[in-house]
C-alpha cells in the first residue's frame, strides 16, 4: 500500500507510524515479549481500517516491526532489511529509532 500511495497518503502513513512508535515506546515489553505493543498497534490499526483510513498501514507496520525486532524469527534479518526499505519510502520527519 505504501508503494502505491501518493504523497498525501504517505504523509498520513508516516504520521501514524510516528504515533505508533511513541505508543510502543511507552509500553514495556513483557519479559522481552513485544506482544503488548503488537496488540496495541493492531487494535489501533483495526480502528483506522474500519473507517477505511490509510493510517492503518503505519500502525500495522509498527506491529510488524515490533515482532521482527524480537529477533526470534529465522528470517528476522531479511525482514528487518525490508522494513528499513519501506521506511525510506515514508516522509518521516526524524529518523525512527527503534
Amino acid at each position: 500500500m505504501i508503494l502505491e500511495s501518493g504523497p498525501e497518503d504517505r504523509q498520513r502513513i508516516a504520521l501514524a507510524y510516528q504515533e505508533a512508535q511513541t505508543l510502543v515506546a511507552s509500553i514495556p515489553k513483557d519479559s522481552g515479549d513485544a506482544r503488548p505493543r503488537i496488540v496495541a498497534c493492531i487494535k489501533r490499526s483495526d480502528t483506522y481500517m474500519a473507517v477505511d483510513d490509510i493510517a492503518c498501514v503505519g500502525w500495522t507496520l509498527t506491529a510488524i516491526e515490533e515482532r521482527v525486532d524480537e529477533r526470534n524469527l529465522s528470517t528476522w534479518r531479511q525482514l528487518r532489511k525490508i522494513i528499513n526499505k519501506i521506511l525510506r519510502e515514508l516522509p518521516l520527519s526524524k529518523p525512527a529509532v527503534h
